[in-house]
Formats: structure tokens, C-alpha cells, sequence
């Protein structure tokens, strides 16, 4: 089992920047690709940026602004938003997946509670 507690969210004005973090539990954690999604109202759970061992994959829609890290040593996993525009507002989550590689929702089997972020115009 894992369990993923993600913090770093808040209201934030358009252009502004936002770092969101994920600790994880468990012992394997560097095995696991690990993403980050999110849900704006009314609208479906979408993948913003995932990472495993071989590189980095983020969405069309935040690439330039967005970078994802982890450190394995402190089993946490990061998203830096910069530029942050109003549609970035949402509740963001972090996931992990058994998989050495993930980018769709149901190949992730764990999940945090999110947090959310609202941007300003």
C-alpha cells in the first residue's frame, strides 16, 4: 500500500507560481512512475505531468510552465507552476502507479486526497 498526501495549493494571481508537493509512504517508492492530475469543476480528471525512472512527460497545456521532480531519498515528488493562468485553476492530485511507465488515469492505483489551486485574474 501507498498513501500520497499532497500540500502546496492556495490562491494565487494570473502569472504567479505555485510549488506542489506529494510525500509518499512506503518502501518502494522510486520503483513507481508518479503523476500528477487535475480536475477543474465540471470537467474530467486530466494528466499533467508524469515521471519515472527514464524522463519527465508533461501535457501540451502546461509544457513550458510547469516541471515535475522527485526525490527518491525523501520519497516526495514535486510540480513547480509558474505562469500559472486562470484555467490551471482545479484540484490537483498526486498518484502513483506499479507501472515503470503511466500516462492515463487507470493505470495509476493510488491516489492522494488533492489539493486545490485557484488562479486569479
Amino acid at each position: 500500500q501507498v498513501q500520497l498526501v499532497e500540500s502546496g495549493g492556495g490562491l494565487v494571481q494570473a502569472g504567479g507560481s505555485l510549488r506542489l508537493s506529494c510525500a509518499a509512504s512506503g518502501r518502494t517508492f522510486s520503483s513507481y512512475a508518479m503523476g500528477w492530475f487535475r480536475q477543474a469543476p465540471g470537467k474530467e480528471r486530466e494528466v499533467v505531468a508524469v515521471i519515472n525512472r527514464s524522463g519527465t512527460s508533461v501535457a501540451d497545456s502546461v509544457k513550458g510552465r510547469f516541471t515535475i521532480s522527485r526525490d527518491n531519498a525523501k520519497n516526495t515528488v514535486s510540480l513547480q507552476m509558474n505562469s500559472l493562468k486562470p484555467e490551471d485553476t482545479a484540484v490537483y492530485y498526486c498518484a502513483a502507479s506499479t507501472q515503470s511507465f503511466a500516462w492515463k488515469l487507470y493505470e495509476y492505483n493510488y491516489w492522494g486526497q488533492g489539493t486545490q489551486v485557484t488562479v486569479s485574474s
